[in-house]
């Protein structure tokens, strides 16, 4: 009986020892858990978190990839959440489906979370979260990992996150971030940052030397491997693939002790590699191909071998087994001088010196001959800019007003001035591949035999297809049926201007195929010609979404404006003939990764069977017709896009654009305060006041209704530059781009 007595009272009191435990263990606090509900109600009910109640345990669910809460002491120290809103950048053009709702506040959000001071593992992926991370994710003080990928979080990267001390992981991958990443060496403890598939650039971060693995593929980089790296010993995955890095690979790279994976293909690295480098017996992985290499390759990645991959297709390196997978020296060596300028050759100095000497005696000769002919070309322009000055179009009506001072701020500058714009407009597109003339059969192979499922849309010239090159870049691939009567002998100057279409702000052109009917052998029946592939949306799209337009604030409204710009005038005086009438809207500005605008479905000079159609696009009769001043239509079209860029508004009808137009000339005529009120509110304190207004005369001289009174696509470049300076003085003087007060009068 003792013995029974003694083994019930030992049960009871060990079961009461145990719910003691789970108490003090699992038991949240709660405060927790109506904070754990709030999340629940914030992120709008995923279905992830459908299953929660009042009767659920947090602490107790079983822990799933897409569901974790860790609980200790009372406090949720873990909260992992994957939902199914997917941000891929396969897919980027149209993210609202998969955003959280316009009601939806970041800042809320977060602020909530920040209450959960106990977290140490935070991860929120592919939930839909959209808007600028918050500065208060300061707050975490306990924070070892931080998860936020696969969502919409656009702006940069707050410098708070450098208050989380502990952090040892820092993910942020595959969303849309910009702008110069903070300074991380800071943060001594990290180990692990994920921030691919962004738009994160130019410069490559500055980071701590203890890092594990560093991804920041698919982004923004434009600058040099840091040689810094060969101090980071501890590093075993490198992918800094898909940017547009140059210079030399640092050969320390290949022998970092810890070295696993290393990814550097798809940028414009440039040189050759050393060939008595050694790599690390731990290297498993390496992938340098679709770079500008030359040389011969180390022999310790010279061949794939049981133990390490190496991919080094699509450079110009000599030698080895995938030699029949590399461009020609020539591409290389052409490609690395639109990069980076060669250097002199110290055993050429003599020549070099001797050369100097002869072109310096031929210079002198031009330099005397060319101030003679500058002398008498400032004589005859004085006299015109003397008579001009007396008849200045007044910005409102075209009507003709009195002389205004030319130091007036209220005046848009002069035509004269706008002689000033540098012509880097002549220079081709950095790293396109060279021209060439295709195959047909590669045509239909690009297209899988011009399937309708690659086909894009009716463009002004022609029907429009998408396409993968054998090397696997992406192409379009444009069909221009052409009149009989023109034969290939007469093609020959017009196919020479296509090679010559190829410029930053341009989709521009990368080679073409001429395809004749069986019965006419003589007779061209159509050019294929085959263009970049820019696949980041229009502009078009980016006002029409809310989340998208909040990436636009005014310094990069006006970038975009400008790269239009120098598209059409590029096309204007780039080439010869010159190339008018353009079919310049709003959805033909497509913006690449870095926010970049290229100019699309521009004129291309061939005959074609359709013909280019006016690009206004029945406008009103006010309008000249494209054949007698089409140069002036493309000025109109750019002020009709500056209009829409300015207030946020999107022009569907000639009602709306002159309601709009007439709008912002009430706006420039009265009150400073009316014209802030027209602008798009998401670019409301990022813009110096004197920038607005000389964007806004430049739109209204644009969209003058008198031809002959619309500037020269010159004179609107040179205002715009003015205006991008003026805003980037303000910028450097107020140290910001925000505040409530930045855009005051």
């Amino acid at each position: 009986m003792r013995i029974s007595s003694f083994s019930c009272s030992f049960t009871a009191l060990f079961t009461l020892i145990v719910m003691q435990v789970s108490i003090s263990r699992g038991q949240l606090a709660p405060s927790e858990t109506r904070i754990l509900f709030q999340v629940q109600q914030l992120l709008e009910y995923p279905q992830v978190l459908q299953g929660w109640n009042n009767w659920t345990n947090f602490c107790y669910l079983p822990p799933s990839p897409s569901l974790k809460v860790v609980c200790s002491n009372s406090h949720v120290t873990e909260l992992t959440v994957v939902g199914n809103k997917s941000s891929s950048s396969a897919s980027p053009s149209s993210p609202k489906q998969n955003t959280l709702s316009d009601n939806f506040s970041i800042d809320a959000f977060f602020t909530t979370l920040t209450k959960l001071s106990n977290l140490k593992v935070l991860s929120l992926v592919s939930l839909g979260l959209w808007g600028p991370l918050p500065t208060m994710i300061n707050r975490f003080w306990s924070l070892q990992a931080l998860n936020v990928s696969y969502n919409f979080i656009y702006g940069q990267i707050p410098q708070d996150i450098l208050s989380l001390k502990n952090l040892t992981s820092l993910v942020l991958a595959h969303n849309l971030l910009n702008g110069t990443v903070p300074d991380l060496r800071s943060l001594v403890l990290l180990q692990e940052l994920n921030l691919g598939g962004n738009h994160l650039g130019p410069t490559f971060p500055s980071l701590g030397n203890d890092l594990v693995t560093i991804i920041l593929k698919n982004n923004s980089l434009r600058s040099v491997i840091p040689s810094e790296i060969k101090k980071f010993n501890q590093l075993q995955q490198l992918d800094i693939s898909s940017n547009k890095l140059i210079g030399p690979i640092p050969p320390a790279l290949f022998s970092l002790p810890s070295l696993l994976y290393l990814d550097l293909a798809q940028n414009q690295l440039s040189g050759a590699l050393p060939t008595n480098i050694s790599c690390s017996v731990k290297l498993q992985f390496v992938d340098i191909s679709h770079n500008i290499l030359i040389g011969k390759l180390p022999s310790c990645i010279a061949t794939n071998t049981s133990t390490r991959t190496v991919i080094s297709s699509w450079n110009c390196l000599s030698g080895g087994k995938n030699a029949s997978y590399q461009h020609p020296y020539s591409f290389c060596n052409k490609e690395a001088l639109a990069v980076k300028p060669p250097a002199k050759s110290k055993e050429h100095k003599s020549s070099t010196i001797k050369l100097g000497i002869v072109l310096g005696i031929v210079g002198g000769v031009l330099g005397i001959a060319g101030v003679l002919g500058l002398l008498i070309f400032v004589i005859i322009r004085r006299s015109k800019t003397a008579a001009a000055d007396d008849h200045v179009y007044s910005i409102f009506d075209g009507s003709v007003t009195s002389k205004r001072s030319v130091a007036s701020k209220k005046s848009v500058r002069r035509a004269v001035d706008s002689r000033r714009v540098p012509q880097t407009m002549r220079s081709a597109a950095i790293g396109l591949p060279p021209y060439r003339v295709f195959t047909l059969e590669e045509m239909e192979d690009a297209t899988n035999n011009f399937d309708p499922l690659n086909f894009i849309g009716e463009g002004s010239q022609g029907q429009l297809y998408k396409g993968w090159l054998i090397d696997g870049s992406v192409v379009m691939v444009k069909c221009v049926k052409l009149k009989q009567k023109n034969l290939p002998q007469s093609m020959i100057q017009q196919i020479e201007v296509l090679s010559k279409l190829r410029h930053l702000h341009l989709v521009s052109i990368l080679g073409h195929t001429i395809v004749t009917y069986q019965d006419h052998s003589s007779t061209a029946g159509a050019v294929f010609v085959v263009l970049e592939h820019v696949s980041n949306g229009s502009l078009r799209d980016y006002l029409a979404d809310e989340r998208k337009r909040e990436m636009l604030r005014w310094p990069q409204r006006m970038a975009i404006i400008i790269g239009v710009a120098r598209g059409i005038q590029f096309l204007h005086t780039g080439v010869a003939p010159g190339i008018f009438g353009n079919n310049v809207k709003i959805e033909n500005v497509l913006l690449d990764d870095t926010l970049t605008a290229k100019l699309s479905d521009y004129k291309i000079p061939l005959p074609s069977k359709v013909g280019s159609e006016s690009p206004l696009n029945g406008q009103d009769a006010f309008n000249i017709n494209s054949s007698e001043n089409a140069e002036k239509e493309d000025v109109y079209q750019l002020g009709v896009i500056l209009l829409q860029v300015i207030t946020g508004k999107l022009v569907t009808s000639n009602r709306a654009l002159d309601e709009l137009r007439i709008q912002l000339e009430k706006g420039l005529a009265e009150a400073p305060s009316k014209l802030h009120a027209l602008v798009d509110p998401s670019t409301r304190g990022t813009f110096a006041y004197e920038s607005l207004k000389t964007a806004a005369e430049m739109a209204i001289n644009c969209l003058n209704k008198e031809s002959r009174a619309r500037p020269s696509i010159e004179d609107v470049l040179w205002n715009l530059q003015y205006s991008i300076q003026i805003q980037e003085g303000w910028t450097s003087t107020s140290g910001n781009l925000g505040g409530p007060h930045s855009s005051s009068y």
